[in-house]
């Protein structure tokens, strides 16, 4: 039962024995409107406002030495991400962010550029963040590897993060769509029904929350090395 509840999760499209599931991390480009780029409507206001929101937010983090192309980053790696989860809602669409193989090769490289970056501009500054100020002297060698394990456990959480949210969600929305058409009684039926689009709600705010929290985390950890 557990082998075919997680095959939902499995790659499965092949043409010549490539893959092609992978390719669905790009399918949010293909269902962008035309419209959206020749003239002003809804959606483009709505989307404009939210990107908007992001780059003072993601500014604000950043602090004085933040620049433009910085927001410019996390905010696509934002979209990207969002994009992603939701698409993984629709049937027959490969959920990408829900393997470690995506989510780590997103947090792995932001994290290690940080941190090459920070001890080799501020290599003072990046010795300093690992006793916080006010630690009593007895305690400083315990707060060195704590904080040490801390940065270093740091892609692995990102990229567990999304993943588990993800796998989750996708794993209760299988089960009661397996169990629907075993029920006999109309009513155990309509409360299923409900059940699903309510946690199918749930999951187009977890999709959002998701990637918002993934783009914030990335941003204060790139805000500590400046």
């Amino acid at each position: 039962m557990m082998t075919n509840l997680f095959s939902v999760f499995d790659p499965s499209t092949t043409i010549f024995n490539l893959s092609l599931n992978w390719l669905s991390t790009f399918l949010g480009l293909l269902i962008i409107p035309t419209s959206y780029w020749l003239m002003p409507n809804r959606f483009q206001v709505i989307w404009n406002n939210i990107l908007i929101t992001l780059h003072k937010e993601f500014k604000t983090l950043l602090g004085p030495n933040g620049h433009n192309g910085s927001t410019l980053m996390f905010i696509s790696l934002f979209s990207l991400i969002m994009f992603n989860n939701f698409l993984g809602l629709f049937p027959y669409i490969f959920t990408s962010t829900s393997h470690l193989t995506l989510t780590l090769s997103l947090a792995f490289p932001l994290w290690l550029s940080f941190m090459l970056y920070g001890w080799i501009s501020h290599t003072q500054h990046m010795f300093a963040h690992l006793v916080p100020q006010g630690t009593p002297p007895v305690l400083m060698p315990f707060m060195v590897c704590i904080e040490t394990i801390s940065n270093v456990i740091r892609p692995g959480t990102l990229a567990v993060r999304l993943t588990a949210n993800m796998i989750a969600g996708h794993l209760l929305m299988t089960l009661l769509g397996n169990t629907g058409p075993m029920s006999t009684s109309y009513i155990i039926l309509s409360l299923i029904l409900v059940t699903q689009i309510a946690l199918l709600v749930l999951e187009s705010a977890v999709a959002i929350i998701q990637s918002y929290v993934f783009a914030v985390l990335s941003t204060l950890y790139s805000s500590e090395v400046n």
